[in-house]
């Protein structure tokens, strides 16, 4: 159980280190961020709606106090990504870094389960 619950604090807290840093681009070079999301042919009325969820999310998977917002913070974290990596691809981007916050939400929504139960 002490490997279980070392893991998920690993992947749980870079997988949100890794969507504040993202967050904080958003806020702190919001042009740059419009020009890649124009590039990929989204909205760039999104970036920042976009910032401040991804805090949000992050808020409540640490926190885990309301289990359906939990559930659906990870649901969102999943789609975004998966999104992203989509736009990344067809845009010829690398996706390694989507892949990466991708394995980091699965383990820790799966380790979560077992080292923080929310049903209890």
């Amino acid at each position: 159980m002490k490997a279980q619950r070392i893991i998920y604090w690993i992947a749980t807290g870079l997988f949100c280190a890794l969507m504040l840093y993202s967050a904080s681009m958003y806020f702190m070079n919001t042009e740059m961020i419009e020009s890649f999301f124009q590039s990929f042919n989204h909205p760039t009325y999104v970036v920042i709606p976009l910032a401040i969820l991804k805090i949000c999310g992050v808020l409540m998977l640490l926190w885990r106090g309301i289990p359906w917002l939990t559930e659906w913070a990870y649901a969102g974290f999943f789609f975004d990504i998966v999104l992203a990596a989509a736009a990344h691809h067809y845009a010829g981007d690398s996706i390694t870094q989507t892949l990466v916050a991708l394995i980091l939400l699965v383990v820790s929504y799966f380790f979560g389960k077992e080292v923080r139960p929310m049903y209890r």
